[in-house]
C-alpha cells in the first residue's frame, strides 16, 4: 500500500524539486530515503525510470514530474506543483481526493467566538445575548467601533456590552479571547483589529499575567472596577507565584509612563502590594482604563 500513494513528505519534496524545474532542465538527487520510496512509487505506477536513475543519484526532469502528474491526475490527487499543506480539508479536498492531514488547516484555524444582541427563534429560551461561532475574516470590522477581548470563557458567555463604560460605542465587537481552540483565530482578528487603529478594550484577570497578556494582543484600555472598589476587594490569593515571570514586563512599561498616567494606582495594587483580583469577581460596574 505505501508504494501505492506519494506521502505528504515524498510530495513536497517533488513540489521542491518541480519548482526548480520551472528554472533548469534537470535536478539531480542523492538516493536517500524519500528518493527511494519514490522509486518505489514509480514502480508500482510503471513509469520508466532509465537512465535517469544511477547508483546513487536519480536525475529529475520535466518529462518525469509530467509523467507523475499523469498518474496522480488518473487517480484524481493534485500535481506534484500544487502543495496542500495549510488548506482546510475541505480546500484540499477541491484539489483532489487526496489529503495531507498532518499539515492542514486545523478547523478552527480562523474562527472566533462572538458575543452579540440576540435574535432569537422561538424554540430557544429568550436571552439578551447569544454566542456565535465565525471565520474572523467574514466580519466587517469597519462597521464595528471597539473591540471587547474577554479573557475567560465564563464570564465571555455572561458578558453583556450594555454598560456605561461602553455606551459612546453604537457597534461593540465583543470576542473571546480564545484558548487551543480559539486563540489562533482571534489573534488574526487582533492583528486586524489593531491595523485599523480603533479601541481595544481588554476584560479579565486584574493580575500581572492579565495584564500582560493586554498588552501583548495590542490592546488600548483595560475595564476594570472603580480603584476605591478594587483596593478594597483586591487580595494577595490573586497573585499566584506561578505568575512572577510576567513581573517584568510590566515593571518596564510602569517605568516608561508618565508618573501621573490612570494606570499607575493600579499598578501599585499589582506590583508593589501584590494584590489582584479574577475577573468573575470584578463586579459589572466597570470603568476604561488607558493601558498605554
Amino acid at each position: 500500500m505505501e508504494d501505492e500513494n506519494l506521502t505528504p513528505q515524498v510530495r513536497k519534496k517533488l513540489s521542491e524539486v518541480e519548482g526548480l524545474l520551472r528554472r533548469q532542465s534537470r535536478v539531480e538527487k542523492t538516493r536517500n530515503q524519500w528518493v527511494e520510496q519514490f522509486c518505489r512509487w514509480c514502480d508500482a505506477h510503471n513509469i520508466e525510470l532509465g537512465l535517469r536513475l544511477s547508483g546513487k543519484t536519480l536525475c529529475f526532469d520535466r518529462e518525469l514530474i509530467k509523467q507523475v502528474d499523469d498518474v496522480l491526475d488518473s487517480q484524481r490527487l493534485a500535481p506534484v506543483g500544487r502543495l496542500l499543506s495549510g488548506m482546510s480539508s475541505a480546500e484540499q479536498a477541491k484539489k483532489g481526493l487526496d489529503e495531507d492531514k498532518g499539515n492542514r488547516e486545523r478547523p478552527r484555524a480562523q474562527r472566533v467566538l462572538v458575543n452579540i444582541p440576540a435574535s432569537t427563534p422561538a424554540w430557544l429560551s429568550n436571552k439578551h445575548r447569544s454566542i456565535h461561532d465565525v471565520d474572523w475574516r467574514d466580519i466587517d470590522l469597519e462597521e464595528c467601533d471597539v473591540l471587547v477581548q474577554v479573557e475567560n470563557l465564563d464570564s465571555f458567555y455572561e458578558f453583556s456590552s450594555d454598560i456605561s463604560a461602553l455606551s459612546s460605542y453604537t457597534n461593540p465587537l465583543v470576542v473571546y479571547r480564545g484558548d487551543s481552540h480559539y486563540g489562533g483565530g482571534f489573534k488574526q482578528l487582533a492583528n486586524a483589529w489593531n491595523a485599523i487603529q480603533k479601541p481595544h478594550l481588554y476584560a479579565g484577570d486584574f493580575d500581572v499575567k492579565g495584564l500582560s497578556i493586554a498588552l501583548s494582543s495590542g490592546a488600548s484600555h483595560l475595564l476594570l472596577p472603580p480603584l476605591a472598589w478594587l483596593t478594597k476587594q483586591a487580595t494577595t490569593f490573586h497573585d499566584p507565584a506561578e505568575q512572577l515571570e510576567h513581573r517584568p514586563r510590566l515593571l518596564r512599561h510602569r517605568d516608561q509612563l508618565p508618573a501621573t498616567h490612570p494606570l499607575q494606582p493600579y499598578l501599585t495594587l499589582l506590583l508593589d502590594q501584590q494584590r489582584g483580583l479574577r475577573q468573575q469577581w470584578l463586579g459589572g460596574e466597570l470603568e476604561r482604563v488607558a493601558l498605554v
